[in-house]
């Protein structure tokens, strides 16, 4: 017996533009591995980035999301002084099929994730030898 990996669901008309459909039409042009990402497996990858217990915990999520999406994603400080959480930068490469509304809320919920576990933040600018002299 087969059982069908469930897929995203379609945005609505005009307000996305993911590529959703011309990924299932060309699949050999893309990574299927995004459509995964139904509405509530988001909510919950959305609530367990909100929930980082550490800079490896992190780490981990990040190759996660690419072994398991094909989601490559870079978190490193920005290139003025980071005085926030807004200043640590947080990108997500273009990849078709996943949406803009995700690509917006992944960071945001780092970004809540760090300012939760404000340790985590220190550590990764530990890592780029921010905080090195301090």
């Amino acid at each position: 017996m087969n059982t069908a990996v469930p897929i995203r669901s379609p945005c609505p008309p005009g307000a996305c533009i993911c590529g959703r459909e011309q990924l299932l039409e060309a699949p050999e042009k893309g990574d299927l591995r995004i459509l995964r990402l139904t509405r509530m497996e988001e909510n919950r990858l959305l609530e367990r980035l909100e929930n980082l217990a550490s800079l490896a915990d992190l780490e981990r999520m990040q190759q996660r999301l690419y072994e398991q999406l094909g989601i490559r994603m870079d978190i490193a400080p920005g290139p003025n002084e980071v005085r926030s959480m807004r200043g640590i930068r947080i990108e997500i490469a273009e990849l078709p099929g996943l949406c803009r509304k995700t690509r917006q809320s992944i960071p945001a919920a780092i970004r809540r994730g760090l300012e939760k576990r404000p340790e985590i933040a220190f550590a990764l600018l530990n890592t780029h030898d921010l905080l090195r002299d301090a």
